[in-house]
């Protein structure tokens, strides 16, 4: 019984060892197969170029072919290519938006004073030029005015002349005396003058020095006269300056000149001139795009007729608009042939 049992134990040792050498060597030969496939063909003697399997579709095409189809297949395969070398550059951003045509000027050329038109008036459409004559306003009293403010200036300074031989015969007066009562003084000290012509000559001291006073008034008051003409007269002459109004830039009129006969009151307008050229176009900027704008930047536009123009930025607002949260941008754009209409 005994050696049949040891005999049986070393049976099943000897299969263990051999299940686990038939595992080491599986392993190995998938190892080769997968990882060291090209060091087992250079083993086996096949060359690697001989292992690789084409497609089947593609051989059975080419031992089907002929060498003049394949020569025709390859040029068929090729196809012109046009190169071109690039260079690297920076290319600003565009903010698209939309906007509105405005007049670089737009003015309401109104009266400074009140009076009848006596010229010819201009129709709208015309163009100016700076200092051209819109409207002329009848003098009516204001000549006279004029004239009457020139009489009293030439009079006052008449005066004048006067008033200060006035004060220098005051301050005569008043050295006299001085020279008077001290000589009273003296002679009172030594007894030969009583105390009743010292009072005197003091008095009279205090007269003309009254009468210097008086006389320095009369002076002041003929040069504050001559001032005050002279504003007379300055005043008539801007009086008639204002009767001719006239074009504070070139322009187009776009309204009608107040016409002939016709009556303006202070602040009453005589014309409205715009300013074409340049024309400005306004645009409104989003708060998330307003940091890619900068003055100075060449903007374009395309009009609704279908023009298009270029020009620069020229303004960006600081604040922004509150209902809408944008910011105003002003871009000016030549406008040479007035050919830009505003709005």
């Amino acid at each position: 019984t005994f050696p049949l049992i040891a005999r049986t134990t070393k049976d099943k040792t000897t299969m263990r060892l051999f299940s686990i050498l038939t595992a080491v060597l599986v392993v190995a030969v998938l190892y080769l197969a997968v990882f060291q496939r090209s060091a087992l063909l250079e083993f086996a003697g096949v060359a690697p170029a001989q292992a690789v399997t084409a497609d089947p579709e593609e051989i059975s095409a080419s031992s089907q072919a002929t060498p003049d189809m394949a020569t025709g297949q390859q040029d068929q395969q090729r196809v012109s290519v046009v190169a071109m070398r690039s260079v690297a550059s920076s290319i600003d951003g565009a903010v698209i938006l939309r906007g509105r045509t405005e007049a670089a000027r737009s003015v309401d050329v109104r009266a400074e004073t009140s009076g009848r038109i006596i010229n010819e008036p201009l129709r709208k459409g015309a163009f100016v030029e700076e200092g051209d004559l819109l409207c002329e306003v009848d003098p009516g009293t204001r000549l006279i005015a004029l004239d009457d403010s020139k009489a009293r200036l030439l009079e006052a300074k008449a005066r004048l002349p006067e008033s200060q031989a006035r004060l220098a015969e005051a301050e005569a007066r008043l050295v006299e005396a001085e020279i008077n009562d001290r000589a009273a003084s003296r002679l009172s000290e030594d007894g030969f003058a009583s105390e009743t012509r010292v009072a005197q000559t003091t008095a009279a001291v205090e007269a003309a020095r009254a009468g210097v006073q008086s006389a320095k008034s009369n002076v002041e008051a003929a040069t504050a006269g001559i001032q005050s003409a002279e504003a007379g007269v300055a005043s008539a002459e801007n009086e008639l300056g204002k009767l001719e109004i006239r074009a504070p830039f070139s322009g187009i009129l776009e309204s009608d000149v107040a016409e002939l006969g016709s009556l303006l009151q202070h602040g009453s307008a005589c014309a409205t001139i715009i300013q074409l050229h340049p024309i400005k176009l306004v645009g409104f900027v989003p708060e998330t795009m307003v940091d890619r704008v900068q003055l100075g930047a060449t903007a374009g536009a395309r009009l609704a007729s279908g023009t298009e123009v270029v020009g620069q930025v020229t303004f960006m607002s600081r604040s922004d608009d509150t209902s809408t949260r944008t910011f105003l941008v002003d871009v000016e754009v030549p406008n040479r042939d007035l050919s830009i209409r505003y709005g």
